[in-house]
């Protein structure tokens, strides 16, 4: 398995596993109160940062295990790499359409900025599972 195949499915699992912790978190917060009153912005900027790092130090930690692999990156994973992206792109592209309509309808910023997030994190999912599939099948 190659480095950035590694990153790949790193970056897939914490794509998983932080937003189920925040969600989980959110809907813990939910019962007791309307939802729009949650404060839920704290939590959010804490659940992308550790996003971010959880994926940056599993990355360092995949590459300090795998030492002897050279950390070389050819034609084939540029151009996944670049398929990947593209997926995440539409995904994301269409999946801002929510919170862009939300905006316009005045909805409450809880459920614009959840969307928001959403695309996010379904772009993200996207882009690592074409590049899984892509490693795993060939292009």
């Amino acid at each position: 398995m190659s480095s950035e195949e590694k990153r790949t499915w790193i970056s897939a699992l914490v794509g998983v596993v932080v937003p189920i912790a925040y969600v989980a978190f959110v809907l813990s917060k939910v019962p007791g109160g309307d939802v729009a009153e949650i404060a839920y912005v704290g939590p959010m900027v804490t659940s992308i940062g550790a996003g971010i790092a959880a994926g940056i130090v599993l990355a360092i930690v995949a590459a300090m295990v795998s030492r002897k692999e050279p950390d070389r990156i050819d034609e084939r994973d540029r151009e996944i790499n670049r398929r990947g992206e593209l997926a995440g792109f539409y995904v994301m592209s269409i999946a801002a359409i929510v919170p862009l309509v939300l905006a316009m309808a005045e909805a409450e910023q809880f459920w614009i900025a959840h969307t928001l997030y959403l695309a996010f994190v379904l772009a993200a999912l996207a882009s690592s599972v074409v590049k899984i599939v892509a490693y795993r099948r060939g292009w």
